[in-house]
């Protein structure tokens, strides 16, 4: 897989490998920025493309095949 970086997250898309309420296909559609500056990104907001439901999890999650995979497939 290629490296990711969190603060080129924004709009990317990603293909749930088990659908996560009969939803799919997801986009991130923001990088949740920390209060205090000088820490490190840690969740982004997926966003279901169909029924544009939204949720936040851990960026690094995207990293684990058996989770995720990049693009819509």
């Amino acid at each position: 897989m290629n490296p990711l970086h969190p603060k080129k997250l924004l709009l990317t898309k990603w293909t749930a490998v088990a659908p996560v309420a009969r939803q799919k296909h997801f986009l991130v559609s923001k990088v949740i920025v920390p209060e205090l500056p000088g820490q490190a990104l840690e969740q982004v907001e997926i966003e279901a493309v169909h029924s544009k439901a939204s949720r936040r999890i851990d960026w690094r999650e995207l990293r684990d095949p058996s989770k995720w995979r990049q693009g819509w497939v």
